[in-house]
């Protein structure tokens, strides 16, 4: 009888083990998303194909966009994102938009 017990809790551990090393696996995307943090940028949203650009106002910088289907409907408008922003890559994963009004455009002449 003890070697029956004995042997269900040998298999009982080895069992538990995948589990465990699934929980640790995920720790690193916990990481990655510390190290991206969620910033608000307002700029224009740029498309090419299935490539989607984000050009920030502020810096004139350029960010690729990890999640295009978020944007694809804002070619060409300036809006507002809540994104995390990875420095490393140059990129962006998108969270929230919000469309702003477009930018005013001044002309050299007048029309009187």
């Amino acid at each position: 009888m003890k070697h029956l017990m004995t042997s269900l809790l040998i298999l009982a551990f080895a069992l538990a083990m995948p589990a465990f090393a699934q929980d640790t696996m995920s720790a690193p995307s916990d990481q990655a998303a510390a190290k991206a943090p969620l910033m608000t940028l307002k700029g224009t949203v740029k498309t090419d194909g299935d490539k989607v650009t984000f050009v920030n106002d502020k810096d004139g910088k350029s960010w690729d966009v990890m999640n295009p289907d978020e944007l694809k409907a804002h070619d060409g408008h300036h809006v507002q994102l809540s994104a995390h922003v990875y420095s490393d890559k140059n990129q962006i994963h998108v969270m929230s938009v919000k469309m702003l009004k477009p930018v005013a455009k001044t002309s050299g002449s007048m029309n009187q």
